[in-house]
């Protein structure tokens, strides 16, 4: 089995396990319910994301949405292109493992963006005369019919850890939980692949484009 192929079906395995873990909690859970809460560090708790990853937002409304979703398919596009160059250079597997994980975690959300809104029956939805996003009542199942348009699916998030609550008199982050975003396992891809890439790999990094630009210089494809 060629190199390419490992990397194909390990982005593949990536995105599988993504979507499994992302369509049970949508399809068993309430939106809010908290689950396996039984260690004060960790939980289940199913909560939708209509913006980036760690539950932050861009922008306000449908426009945003648009905006953040075409960017995000347009990074992906970038990150591939890179993956396939690193192929062609027969670059070593720990490099594209890492590359590999932040590609698969970023089409794993655009993913929930872009179907969804499409396949299930009820989700997040914006508001116009709230100017917000609203929450919904209810179990989701799968549906024809939809909540919401091509692009505007949200983004389903699920684990949780409260690690610790800072002391009260702790300056200006008395009582607020040390991390408080409420994730999912395409996030945890992304932030693995870019936090092994800095620790590990700086180097690999400048010498990949060095190699590119030296090869269209020598007029290499």
């Amino acid at each position: 089995m060629n190199k390419s192929v490992k990397i194909s079906l390990f982005i593949v395995l990536l995105l599988v396990i993504d979507q499994i873990i992302k369509i049970l909690v949508k399809t068993n859970m309430n939106l809010g319910q908290v689950t396996l809460d039984y260690f004060s560090w960790f939980q289940i708790r199913f909560v939708e994301n209509p913006g980036m990853a760690f539950g932050m937002r861009f922008g306000n409304g449908t426009v945003g949405k648009t905006i953040l979703t075409l960017f995000r398919l347009i990074v992906s596009a970038g990150v591939l292109y890179y993956i396939i160059l690193l192929l062609k250079e027969n670059y070593k597997t720990s490099y594209l493992i890492c590359v590999s994980l932040i590609f698969a975690g970023a089409i794993g959300n655009i993913i929930d963006c872009l179907f969804y809104g499409l396949i299930f029956d009820s989700g997040m939805v914006y508001d116009f005369e709230k100017l917000a996003y609203v929450d919904y009542n209810g179990i989701s199942s799968f549906s024809t019919q939809g909540y919401a348009p091509f692009l505007h699916g949200c983004v389903v998030d699920m684990f949780y850890f409260p690690i610790f609550k800072f002391p009260d008199w702790v300056p200006l982050l008395g009582g607020e939980i040390f991390f408080s975003p409420v994730f999912n396992f395409a996030d945890s891809c992304i932030t693995v692949g870019i936090f092994t890439l800095i620790l590990f790999f700086r180097k690999d990094f400048n010498t990949t484009f060095e190699r590119y630009f030296e090869r269209k210089k020598k007029g290499g494809d």
